[in-house]
Formats: structure tokens, sequence, C-alpha cells
């Protein structure tokens, strides 16, 4: 029977507190760079430079005469939104730079010993999209580098029908070849901690078997030469405690997908080169497709509880960040290497799909309030969590901006101006400088549309990458056609933003959803129920514009236009026949679509073999189970032995009568709820006595191998 582990290698992993000044040690790398020292120096001067003019020239936009009630809101909120937006304009700025610059630095890389574990926690996903990816990679892996590494298949799911698919999925695959490449599968019983507590379990399980360990997500997916280079990066400098990749975009067949694929893969390494450049040992972590040293990270990210209830107390739900923070502030170095290709992942189909992740990361980022101020932590770990915050946080100043100006243009057209307000000979002027309004206007757009133009500029200045997207020609339209789509769905993603939180201030808890992975086709009714009140919201804001004057309607426009026609945009959003024109136009096209990456090659064509898998996903997990006996009792050898606590458990007991009183596997299923299924398959006891409903034929066989088992 296949092993479905390996010999347990425990390794402590202390739980640390928010505040632990004793913690910070002296960086393990050399830290000082000039290079790093200048890029930062750049993006705060730019940043500061360019929210000082901001702030001065609307200062004078409103300060004609005097500034009073709503206007120092609006001056404020303004300052806010224009610094933010400066800070993303230096990054980009940085990025440019670093992206054009003829003389690239190269990594020190040194050779391996021992094996590497690749980790895949996984959460009630589809399970031969999974597979696929496994297949690929392990076939990639035994061609260059048999014996280096280990598959860690670690399971977090929760429904039944899911949990044996999951079994029947990865069962084939599984084996402990040391001399080639283990594939080996784990399910949690319980959940704790979502997939930071998933990660942390096999830390303390198997970890001390394993120099390093690679975290991917469910659909990732990494080039042999990707995952070699990783682990040689990590051996060449022991003073490295993480590596993060940038992941690419694959795989989109919506129109909303694309639109990320085409601005990942065109306007992305740009930021990701000015992240870099000012990150220097001190990035962040973006939870997969990287690769952490394990006792570092033993030693360093066992996560504290927050205090209170969720959604800002707790469990931490983005550990990344703070894994990357905690890191950090034990002394690793912490790294964003952008010169790494074949590192891959996919994106959520539909607007509705984004929203719904949305709100978990919210929920997640805010948390991280408790950290920015907490002992030991380097500025630029700081910076990352307040960006994180600021992510989400700068809708809710956004719209506060539109209404405040609103609430402006409502005030000048209803109230009277008082020309005499203050004892005076002369009158006071009510004037509104529209010139300079105007030009704030054209630079705020400007700074928002140049890393659009520098990523276009950057691939254009490319010959080979210029012709991946299509050519000059191509790649001019799609930019075009990716910045304009991109502006319809701004305003319906800055109210949704707004919407996320508000819920979690107002004390609600995101849960744990499964991200979707299928086309995310939504019918219009879905649709309208999702954006009713944002096309609400349009018709109003369009409607009051253009009572009050037409130019402010025509300001308002790109806010208004795009919430107008929500329900229908989201609609075409998700759905690989929807709103897909746009790819047979050959628009907003991805250099792997022309020439796939081997490692894309070879995932689509295990994933195209799947279909030949005899896998009724219809059948109820435990008649699936019941009509394989070899997978039956290798479920059952996994189980744990039952801990005598069967009074408290109403589903064990219930499932238990049924299972004795059912003359056949149908009778029983027509009685059995979701719960008492999950006590059949998670307690040993239950699981024995389902074999009554083994096929005859099989069950002498199945039952001697029981007894071996036994």
């Amino acid at each position: 029977m296949k092993p479905a582990l390996p010999i347990r290698a425990p390794l402590d992993m202390p739980r640390h507190d928010v505040n632990e000044a004793s913690q910070a040690r002296k960086l393990r790398v050399q830290h000082f760079n000039v290079t790093t020292f200048l890029a930062r120096l750049f993006v705060l001067a730019s940043t500061l430079a360019l929210s000082w003019y901001g702030a001065t020239e609307m200062y004078d936009v409103l300060n004609t005469n005097a500034i009073a009630g709503l206007q120092w809101a609006f001056l404020v909120l303004f300052c806010i939104n224009f610094t933010w937006i400066s800070f993303a304009f230096s990054q980009a700025t940085l990025g440019v730079v670093f992206q054009l610059w003829p003389f690239s630095r190269r990594r020190h890389e040194q050779d391996v010993e021992g094996v590497t574990a690749i980790l895949l926690p996984v959460y009630n996903e589809d399970p031969l999209r999974i597979r696929s990816n496994i297949q690929a990679m392990h076939e990639d892996l035994m061609k260059q580098a048999p014996g280096k590494f280990a598959f860690f298949i670690l399971s977090d799911t929760n429904r039944a029908d899911a949990w044996v698919a999951e079994e029947q999925a990865f069962y084939p695959l599984l084996n402990d070849d040391a001399a080639a490449c283990p594939i080996y599968y784990r399910r949690r019983y319980h959940n704790a901690e979502r997939k930071a507590g998933n990660i942390a379990e096999w830390v303390t399980g198997y970890g001390d078997d394993y120099e390093c360990m690679i975290v991917l997500d469910a659909d990732s997916l990494m080039g042999a030469e990707c995952l070699i280079s990783l682990t040689r990066r990590m051996a060449a400098e022991p003073g490295l405690g993480l590596i993060q990749t940038l992941p690419t975009i694959i795989r989109a067949n919506t129109l909303y997908s694309r639109i990320q694929q085409f601005a990942n893969h065109c306007f992305g390494p740009i930021y990701a080169s000015g992240l870099a450049a000012w990150h220097g040992y001190s990035s962040n972590f973006w939870g997969h497709n990287a690769i952490i040293r394990t006792k570092a990270f033993a030693d360093a990210c066992g996560l504290p509880i927050l205090e209170g209830k969720a959604p800002f107390g707790g469990h931490v739900m983005s550990h990344d960040f703070m894994e990357a923070a905690l890191l950090r502030r034990a002394g690793w170095g912490v790294r964003f290497d952008t010169d790494l290709t074949a590192s891959y992942e996919e994106a959520p189909p539909s607007l509705v799909d984004v929203i719904v992740r949305d709100r978990r990361w919210c929920q997640g980022n805010l948390q991280h309030k408790a950290f920015v101020f907490a002992k030991g932590f380097h500025i630029a770990t700081r910076l990352h969590l307040l960006s994180g915050i600021m992510s989400y946080l700068s809708a809710v100043f956004w719209l506060m901006l539109i209404v405040v100006g609103f609430a402006l243009a409502v005030q000048a057209y209803f109230v009277r101006p008082e020309y005499f307000a203050n004892p005076s000979l002369f009158p006071t002027w009510p004037v509104f400088d529209f010139e300079k309004a105007r030009s704030l206007f054209i630079l705020s757009m400007a700074l928002v549309l140049a890393p659009k133009a520098y990523g276009w500029l950057s691939a254009v200045l490319n010959v080979r990458r210029c012709m991946q997207f299509g050519g000059p020609i191509l790649l001019t339209l799609s930019t075009l056609a990716e910045t304009i789509l991109s502006a319809l769905y701004a305003p319906i993603l800055m109210l949704s933003q707004f919407q996320v939180v508000y819920d979690v201030f107002k004390g609600r808890d995101s849960g744990w959803k499964p991200q979707s992975r299928d086309d995310g086709a939504t019918s219009w009714k879905v649709a309208a129920r999702a954006h009713c009140s944002h096309t609400l919201l349009g018709l109003g804001l369009a409607g009051g514009a253009l009572f009050l004057s037409k130019e402010l309607f025509y300001w308002s426009l790109p806010i208004s236009f795009g919430l107008i026609l929500s329900i229908p945009l989201s609609w075409l959003s998700g759905g690989a026949k929807r709103g897909n024109v746009i790819h047979y136009l050959g628009l907003m096209r991805a250099p792997e679509e022309k020439r796939p990456h081997p490692i894309i090659a070879m995932q689509s064509r295990y994933d195209n073999d799947q279909t030949e898998l005899d896998f009724d996903r219809a059948a109820s997990s435990l008649k699936r189970l019941s009509s394989d006996p070899e997978l039956f009792y290798w479920h059952l050898a996994q189980m744990p032995t039952d801990e005598p606590n069967k009074e408290f458990c109403r589903a064990w007991i219930c499932a238990e009568w049924q299972i004795l009183n059912s003359n056949n596997i149908q009778s029983l299923l027509d009685h059995l709820n979701e719960k008492e299924c999950l006590a059949i398959l998670q307690h040993r006891e239950l699981m024995a006595a389902m074999a009554k409903y083994l096929p005859d034929q099989k069950r002498v066989g199945a039952l001697a191998e029981r007894e071996a088992l036994a």
C-alpha cells in the first residue's frame, strides 16, 4: 500500500507576541547597499516633492480668499489620495529605470545538498486541476533534478465529497521514491488558523528533514529551472530567510482575467522592479511561489493570536506579510527576485470573484494595524504593512473625496455667497482658480497613467518582448483597451472595497471561502443583485452633476459611467464565452499564449488527459469509497485511533446507528447529512464498519489487507 507521509521529523515552532524587542537581531546578510539606499532616497524624495507640490497647488486653488468648512476636508482628503498615487508613481518610475538599465545584477548560486520540500496547501479545490500542475512539475523535476525535491499536498478540505475527490485524484501519484521525487498527501482533521496553521503543522511535523520549503498555492505552477535556481540562491546566502518570485498570470479565459493577465505581463514587471530596488533585504512575502528557510521560519514565524474577536482579533489572516516581517525582525533577509522566470499563477475569473477575495484580504490587511508600531520591526516592514492597509482604505478616501467635492458643488449652487462677511470696505469675491484646478487634474491623471506608459515603453524598446505581445500596433491597442476597461471597472471596485471596509469595521468576519477556479460565469440575476446599489448611485451621481452644471457632469463621467454600467460590466467580466471577443481580435495577448513555456505545455497536456480518468464527481463520497476497496483501505490506514469521546459527538452516534441499520449503501446515503458523512470519514471505527458495503467479490482480499494493516 502506498505511504501517505514520510517518517516524522518534528521541529519546534514557538508562538511569538506582537511586541518582542528581544527578537530583533542584526541582519544576517550584508544589508547596506548603495543601490538600495539610493532607491529608497529616490522614492522618499519624489513622493514628498510631488505630495508637497500637489498640496500647495490645491491650497492655492481653494484659498483664493479663505478656506473654510468643507474646503478644509476636501484639501485633507486630496492630500492623502495624492500622496498615495505619488508613492505608486515613484515606485513605477524607479522600476522603469531598473527595467531599462543595461547592466543587470547576477545573483549568486551554489550547489544544494539535501532535499527541498514543495508544499501545496489546498482547500476545497478542484483536485484534477491541481493534479495536472503537480504532474507537470514532477515530470520537469525528474528530468532536471531527481532526488532533490519532495511534494507535500497539504489538504484543509472540509467537505466530504471534495475530500474523497482529492484522494481519488492524488492517490495514483503518491510515492516515496527518495531517489526520484516523492509525492505525499496529508489532510488535516482540524483546520486551525487556516493556511498559516496548515503550513505550521507541516513544519512542526516534518520540517527538520528539509533545509528549505517552497510554498505554492493551489493554482501555482513553477518550472524546474525556477525551482532549482531558488534552492541554489538560498544555498549561496545562508543569511537569507525567504526569496519571493514574481508570479506571472496564465490561463486567463475571461474578459476580467485577461485584463489582469495583460496588466501583469506588461505593467507588472515595472512595479516589481521598483519594489525590489527599494526593498533590498527587507522585502515582502505574498504567500506563494516563494522559497523559505525552514528552521528560520520555525524559529521566527509562530504567529501571535491577536487580542479580541474577529475581524480584528483572533488568528492572523494575512499571514504572509507578517511571516516576512517576523523573519526580518529575527535578523533574516527577505528578498524579491524579479529576474526568475517560469513562476506562474492564475487570476480570479470575474469581478464578483475579485470582490469575494477582497473581502478576505481586506480583513487580513486591516488586522495589521496591530503590528505597524510594534517593537523590533524594520521601517521597510512598517511601510509594507501601511501599504497593505492603505490599498483598501484608499477606496474610502477616494469616495469621501468625491462626496465632499459634490457637497462643495451643492453648496456653491444653493448657498448665497457672503460678499461682506467681514467688516471691510471691499467685498470678498468667491473666486475658484479653474486653470490651476485643470492643471492639477491633468497631473493627477498623468501620475495614475504613467506606470502603464512605462510598461508600454519598456515592451516597445524590447523588440523580442514587443513581438510576444503581437507587435507595436497590437501592443498599443491592447494598452489602450486595458486602460479604458480598467477605468470602467475602477469605480465599481472602489465602491465595493468601501463596502468591504465598512463591513470589517462593523465587525463582520469574512470566514474562509475557497477561491473560484472556474470561468466565473454569473447570471444577470446574480450580477444585478451584486451591483444594483452601484447602478443607482451612478445614476444619482450623473443626474445630480448634470443638474448642478454640465462641467461637473463631464468631470464626474469617468466615475458615474462605470457605475451605471456595473451590471453589464460584471456580467461580461466572467464566462469563457462572454466578452472574450477581445481575445479573437488579438488584443491583450500574453507572451505565453503564442509560445508557451515548456512547463505550461506539459501542464496543458496533463490537463487534457484528465478527461480520460474514471472520476464520477456526481457520486457521493462514501459511494465512491465503497466501490473502490483499495482506496477504501488506504483511506482507513491514514486514520488515527479514535478518541473515547463518542458521547459528545451527535454526528458520530447518528452515523453509527444508520450504518448498523442500513442494508445497502444507497439506503445509508439517503439518510446521511454532511456532518454525518464527515464523521464517518474522520472516525476509524465508523469507517471500518463501512466495509460491509464493499463489493462481495472483492471483500475477502480487502479484509485480509485490513487485518495486515491492523
